[in-house]
């Protein structure tokens, strides 16, 4: 029982991580550690530091358009007075209820799944986890963000083929 000889783990990873990310056709932004219980004002803060400034970047005539989910804090009447409030630097893609399949972010979160479960070591604590995240957000190649924008116009037209039911994506 040498506490020299002794290495700690923890279960299960020690728990749930969650991240934002976002991206572009140009460019992949920020991948940013968020709370488990993300709340609108948490929301309304993580738009104004990462989200707001990347738009800008990426959109500086304003014309980039935002595609998030409804997701509670999403849809809050905060982040959503938020967003009225910035439309003038971007605007926000209409989301339709139950439709998993024009989310093209989700191809980068499993992108993320894949690589830390093919990582060398399996990550033992959170702050190894977020580091392996953040490593693998930034090794994913410009095409493979570029690609996902492409799709979007065959995605939209898959779902209305669909009725809104499932599609290949």
């Amino acid at each position: 029982m040498d506490p020299a000889c002794q290495v700690g783990t923890v279960q299960g990873l020690g728990g749930p991580i969650m991240v934002w990310g976002v991206f572009s056709w140009k460019f992949l932004g920020s991948l940013v550690l968020v709370p488990t219980s993300l709340n609108a004002i948490q929301y309304v803060e993580l738009m104004g530091d990462h989200l707001h400034p990347f738009m800008l970047y990426c959109h500086p005539h304003g014309n980039g358009a935002f595609q998030q989910d409804n997701c509670t804090s999403h849809r809050s009447r905060l982040a959503t007075a938020w967003l009225d409030e910035h439309s003038s630097d971007f605007s926000v893609m209409n989301w339709p209820p139950r439709t998993p399949d024009l989310n093209s972010i989700e191809h980068l979160w499993d992108i993320l799944e894949k690589g830390v479960k093919a990582h060398h070591t399996t990550p033992a604590t959170l702050t190894e986890l977020w580091t392996a995240l953040a490593d693998i957000w930034q090794a994913i190649p410009v095409e493979r963000f570029r690609k996902l924008v492409e799709s979007m116009p065959r995605r939209v037209a898959a779902v209305i083929k669909a009725r809104g039911g499932q599609t290949r994506y």
